[in-house]
């Protein structure tokens, strides 16, 4: 493939995608939030995430979908470039469980657990307004939701990285 054509073949793209994902849960969960949780107030670091999410969680919904449709095919397993190879037989385990799990948990992050984070820290801004500092027992109410709700989103979010993690291992065992 030396001629050029491997600008025409969806590989790259394949790995490029795979890369791109892995890389960004890495970076974000492991060093971005960690670093600007130490660093910033309370208040900048919500602003911050919130600005952030959306993009994060829809990588994390958006680009399984794209690694599914650029699958390489694999021709002593006799399976399909995209769709087909993702939904093989032979391919059940390790690739059409993690990317679906990558794909739904990105989701479900996206669309249910982002607004509804949102929602709560907006319900505990308020709050420290009226409660002019002390914690009130609403406070501490809405405390504990958004804890629930950060915790299951960050268990999600660690259920997508062990995904992305265990489909580059299968992907990289095709490499031998």
């Amino acid at each position: 493939m030396a001629d050029g054509s491997v600008l025409f073949s969806l590989a790259p793209y394949h790995i490029l995608s795979y890369g791109t994902l892995l890389g960004t849960q890495v970076f974000h969960t492991f060093f971005n939030s960690i670093a600007a949780f130490r660093v910033l107030e309370r208040p900048q670091f919500a602003v911050l995430q919130r600005a952030v999410f959306p993009s994060y969680f829809g990588i994390q919904a958006a680009v399984p979908v794209v690694l599914a449709l650029t699958y390489p095919s694999n021709r002593s397993a006799g399976t399909a470039w995209g769709f087909g190879g993702v939904f093989h037989a032979s391919n059940r385990w390790g690739v059409l469980l993690p990317l679906g799990l990558m794909t739904l948990t990105g989701v479900v992050n996206l669309i249910y657990f982002l607004p509804e984070t949102n929602k709560i820290t907006a319900l505990r801004r308020a709050q420290e307004k009226k409660d002019g500092g002390q914690n009130s027992k609403e406070m501490a109410a809405l405390n504990k939701q958004f804890g629930k709700l950060h915790g299951i989103s960050s268990l999600f979010n660690l259920i997508t990285l062990i995904a992305t993690v265990l489909y580059g291992v299968n992907l990289s065992s095709r490499f031998e």
